[in-house]
């Protein structure tokens, strides 16, 4: 099962890197750094391009079920690194201005990221496999009595090992039944809340991305073609 905050931390010294980098720019440059000059205008197209990643990528590989490569764990975790990181560093490209589209493009950048992070600990709440791949009620069902199989060994097994170890193993065990028994519980539940986040965060995703193409089109016609 998912349970991994690495692609969190990772994000979190990302996002502090570039950060240094942006105050550093600040101070050299005497102010904000503007959307339209060289590091400002970086930052915003390598931070669609990190979120055009989180998206395209992520959902290629979900619907690949059969595909080999890598884990879908994996592939979740590099969705939530490139979608925290890509839209900080477009929060940065804005020079904190925030009118007409681009004003728009910010406020549907900070809804997407917050869903996002609601979606996860809903995906975590989901049982999976080492693979990330959804188990079902009968999986579990069927760990449940692997499990309640294994305890009973522990039982009935004679050994000179002091009785601390057999204990200790005994409350791993049961410990971990009482974890799926959770999870058999609340599975319909958890999956229907993941059915109505994807229903809400997906066409946001997709007004946010119609709306920041709108935005680089705009910008390159007046800020290039018409100079």
């Amino acid at each position: 099962m998912y349970n991994n905050n690495r692609e969190l931390w990772l994000s979190f010294i990302a996002i502090v890197l570039i950060t240094i980098l942006y105050l550093f720019m600040y101070v050299t440059m005497g102010g904000v750094p503007p959307a339209r000059e060289f590091f400002g205008h970086a930052l915003g197209v390598i931070g669609f391009i990190l979120m055009v990643l989180t998206e395209l990528l992520y959902s290629l590989r979900k619907r690949s079920r059969s595909a080999r490569w890598g884990r879908m764990s994996t592939w979740l975790q590099f969705h939530i690194f490139t979608g925290l990181v890509g839209p900080y560093m477009v929060l940065l490209h804005t020079s904190w201005k925030f009118n007409g589209l681009a004003g728009l493009v910010t406020l549907l950048t900070v809804v997407i990221v917050a869903s996002g992070f609601i979606g996860r600990y809903i995906y975590t709440a989901i049982p999976r496999s080492v693979d990330g791949v959804e188990l079902e009620a009968v999986e579990l069902q069927q760990q449940m009595k692997a499990l309640e199989i294994q305890l009973e060994s522990v039982k009935n097994t004679k050994s000179s090992k002091p009785e601390k170890y057999y204990a200790m193993e005994m409350k791993k065990i049961q410990k971990r039944q009482r974890g799926l028994a959770r999870q058999v519980a609340s599975l319909a539940t958890t999956r229907r809340m993941m059915a109505l986040w994807h229903t809400l965060h997906i066409p946001i995703g997709m007004a946010l991305f119609t709306a920041a193409f709108i935005h680089m089109a705009a910008a390159i016609y007046y800020a290039t073609l018409l100079r």
